[in-house]
């Protein structure tokens, strides 16, 4: 069994681990530098997939957006982020990490000046898209990146912290959406100030040196020494470097053939765990919850715009802080524990979620339709376009009525309440007294979800790869991530009309349910070992 396999290697390698003569293994500033400049990538993932939930409130007005122009406009950044990251594996092995790494960075600025300006929604597209193929490139590259420069008895801490980044990105976009919330054209600055930690990037990455394992496998020794002096106790440079060297020995320097895969067993079993750790990632849905919370919020019940964005802010801010808990925590329980505690307490959430749902559609009132707008019903009214729930009626008595109405209204105006309406007019969401159940489970799912489920497999598969196949599993596995993610931004509003909210988040809650028997199953622990000892663990035994 791998997992007999993991604790053999833990116990039998934790002294060298450590160093031989009991000195430190790294230089902690130089290793945080290049860890702090590389998350960047992390952050701009973070911000740039977080920050439409509340711009699109605002671009949903200005444009006069439908449902799946909305959709289109949040998941062509993530059909731009596939393409990244199925370029990335091919890329990284030509050119190398830091040159990738450097690029990503000048699209991510090219992207965010692109959307500061936008005049129009094709260009909103064609911004989101080319922010899309940045994000892509550098959510498969960066954890390559610090995976192969980080020191192993700290690298799982380090690699969450690159997801850190990513959870404090969409923390800082959920405060910047409501910052400029109630700000003319304040979705401008919500997306154009992706470009300056870009540029930071940019100018830092000049300056930090390429993975020592891609030097090492493309012959270059003493770049890889003084790469590895950067990171590294000059005690354990010249030991370290051996065992690169061994673990290239008799290896071609060749590209992937997906021949490989059914000549190479243990390459199939590390691929099966990538693939599935990053696809049931988002099959549990969670960004449904960082695109839409915003949305999500709004029609729970929450009655402001400015309120539902400040609210989806503190989802985020959860995240961050959960993902904390994560980086206590990887080093000591391992990465397979904190999976399965984190997929339990998602099934859990999401099926509160769910029920938070079906109580407020319980709790919907009534409507008397008027003209076009012939609806019995709050929520039938609010989800036909250009109708609104309304109170009460000015005049009621002369028009013999009694109640809440569904009234016709005109979208395009900024004030849209019509004048008949006397009291409580809602256009999007239903007046509700169970929104802070829906408050409640959100936070709950976030808290469950960040430490484990949130950055385990990027963890994971930046482990599991043997080394000469390292880009080629990671592109994929991140491919798998994007392409899963694509699915469910694409189709949630769809999926929450077919089945209801309520259904929409038991599916999710059905996909976190098989998240844990494939765990528990397949996923071996990582912890303690070195990036060539943890592909041995994929091995026959």
């Amino acid at each position: 069994m791998v997992y007999a396999a993991a604790t053999a290697i833990n116990e039998e390698t934790a002294p060298l681990l450590a160093g031989a003569t009991g000195e430190h293994v790294r230089h902690p500033r130089t290793v945080m530098v290049l860890t702090a400049f590389a998350a960047i990538g992390g952050f701009l993932f973070g911000y740039d997939t977080g920050v439409i939930s509340g711009a699109m409130l605002l671009l949903k007005d200005r444009f006069s957006l439908s449902a799946t122009q909305q959709e289109l406009v949040v998941s062509l950044t993530v059909a731009g982020a596939i393409v990244g990251a199925a370029a990335g594996g091919r890329l990284t092995d030509q050119f190398g990490r830091r040159p990738i790494i450097i690029v990503a960075a000048v699209i991510f600025t090219a992207g965010a000046a692109l959307l500061a300006i936008a005049t129009a929604w094709i260009e909103l597209l064609v911004g989101r898209a080319i922010l899309g193929v940045a994000i892509g490139l550098a959510s498969m590259t960066v954890p390559v990146y610090l995976a192969e420069t980080a020191p192993a008895e700290s690298r799982g801490r380090i690699l969450v912290i690159n997801n850190l980044f990513i959870t404090g990105g969409q923390c800082v976009a959920g405060l910047v959406d409501g910052a400029f919330s109630d700000v003319t054209d304040g979705w401008r600055y919500m997306l154009g100030l992706a470009a300056a930690p870009a540029i930071m990037q940019l100018i830092g990455f000049l300056f930090l040196p390429e993975s020592p394992r891609w030097l090492v496998e493309h012959g270059r020794y003493e770049q890889a020494r003084a790469a590895l002096r950067y990171v590294r106790h000059e005690s354990v440079v010249e030991p370290e470097l051996a065992q690169i060297q061994k673990s290239f020995a008799g290896q071609e320097q060749s590209s992937f053939r997906w021949s490989d895969l059914q000549r190479l067993p243990h390459l199939r079993r590390a691929l099966v765990v990538g693939i599935g750790l990053q696809a049931f990632q988002q099959l549990c849905g969670i960004n449904t919850v960082m695109y839409y919370s915003a949305t999500i919020l709004k029609q729970a019940g929450i009655a402001s715009t400015s309120s539902a964005i400040w609210l989806s802010a503190m989802v985020a801010s959860c995240n961050f802080a959960f993902t904390l808990v994560g980086l206590a925590l990887v080093e000591r329980m391992g990465r397979r524990s904190l999976l399965l505690i984190s997929a339990t307490g998602v099934l859990f959430s999401l099926c509160l979620l769910g029920t938070s749902f079906l109580l407020s559609r319980a709790a919907a009132p009534d409507t008397i339709g008027f003209d076009r707008c012939a609806y019995s019903t709050c929520l039938s009214c609010v989800a036909a376009n250009g109708c609104g729930y309304c109170g009460s009626l000015h005049n009621a008595s002369l028009l013999n009525v009694t109640g809440a109405v569904c009234l016709p209204y005109d979208s395009s105006q900024s004030d849209s309440t019509p004048l008949a309406c006397a009291a409580t007019w809602a256009s999007d969401y239903c007046p509700s007294n169970t929104s802070w159940l829906s408050i409640l489970a959100l936070m709950v799912y976030i808290a469950f979800f960040a430490p484990g489920l949130g950055p385990m497999p990027w963890t994971v598969q930046s482990e599991i790869f043997p080394s000469q196949y390292r880009s080629f599993g990671n592109s994929v596995s991140t491919s798998v991530n994007w392409i899963g993610n694509l699915i469910i931004s694409m189709t949630f509003l769809d999926v929450c009309a077919l089945l209801t909210e309520a259904g929409a988040f038991f599916l999710y809650a059905g996909f976190a349910g098989l998240a844990i028997v494939f765990v528990y199953t397949r996923v071996p622990e990582t912890r303690g070992c070195s990036l060539e000892q943890v592909a041995s663990l994929f091995e026959e035994k």
